[in-house]
């Protein structure tokens, strides 16, 4: 059995509302010859009359009436389909969103970010999970809807990215740490004994690269997986912690952070989430949350103050 041309929907639709070749030809602007023959093709594809001649006009068949408001509906929920996603009330939306994230970004921008979600959209709820490795995996298939991070080459090149804000390291070492007190150089820096971030296990990263060109190499004691780590041994031992400064700011209170004495390349933060979701209205809206979030004063302009070289 062949399948039915939808078109006719519509046609039928408009002949039933004006009950008349001639009107219904002009509203779909096409020639009365041109609608005659949409007419046949109706009855043929239906097996009924739909319209027949009572005088100087037509009327309905039996099957006609009963077609007319489910034709009708038909053709309107159609129409609704194919028009664009209309911005729904947020005040009245109820969904969670899984977003992927490091524990820096989640300190540093999740209250705030939290904060006008329960103002403008009180039903959207947001679930930060952790951000062990850099597959593509979990939003591809839907596990994720929103990623925060650092865009490497092993991330789909399908995915859509917008930049967030650009970051670079910054030494950070316990209040009263030999490195809080007097000029601090690349050599300084490098004699000291220092904790890595690594969640792939490497152990060297963009601060040794910087430092080789310097014919300077750093003692890397231990291996941890997030920025708190690293921080949290910096606050309890003589260890060296270099984590970015944006994404650090709020952990970093209480802890004498400085600038890097040498030239280490900044990373640039950004927001990755699947072409699936790209027009969905309120994933749109929740993007534009995070870039005007993160577009705020970083938390480090009121505390964690970063001390500049001399």
């Amino acid at each position: 059995m062949s399948t039915p041309d939808l078109n006719l929907l519509v046609t039928l639709d408009v002949l039933l509302a004006e009950g008349s070749v001639a009107r219904a030809a002009r509203r779909l602007q096409l020639s009365p010859s041109a609608m005659s023959r949409a007419l046949a093709r109706l009855r043929e594809t239906t097996g009924d009359p739909l319209l027949v001649r009572a005088g100087r006009g037509l009327v309905p068949t039996p099957r006609a009436t009963l077609l007319r408001e489910r034709v009708a509906q038909v053709v309107q929920d159609a129409q609704a389909v194919l028009l664009p996603a209309q911005q729904p009330d947020l005040q009245r939306v109820a969904r969670t969103f899984t977003v992927r994230s490091s524990e820096g970004f989640v300190e540093n921008f999740g209250a705030r970010l939290v904060g006008r979600l329960a103002t403008e959209a009180p039903g959207v709820r947001l679930h930060f999970v952790q951000k062990s490795n850099k597959d593509s995996a979990p939003l591809r298939d839907g596990a994720v809807d929103l990623e925060t991070g650092v865009v490497e080459e092993a991330t789909g090149p399908e995915l859509k990215e917008q930049p967030l804000f650009h970051d670079r390291f910054v030494g950070v070492v316990r209040s009263g740490h030999p490195l809080s007190r007097g000029a601090i150089t690349a050599a300084r820096y490098a004699s000291g004994r220092h904790v890595l971030v690594s969640r792939g296990g490497r152990d060297r990263g963009l601060i040794d690269d910087a430092l080789k060109p310097l014919r300077l190499t750093r003692e890397i004691v231990t291996l941890v997986g997030g920025f708190a780590g690293a921080l949290a041994l910096a606050r309890g031992s003589d260890l060296i912690a270099s984590v970015p400064e944006r994404h650090t700011a709020a952990l970093r209170t209480g802890l004498f952070s400085f600038a890097l004495p040498f030239v280490v390349p900044e990373i640039r933060v950004s927001m990755l989430w699947h072409p699936r979701m790209h027009a969905d209205p309120v994933h749109r809206w929740l993007r534009a949350c995070v870039r005007e979030v993160c577009a705020e004063p970083p938390a480090s302009a009121r505390s964690g103050r970063v001390r500049r070289p001399r």
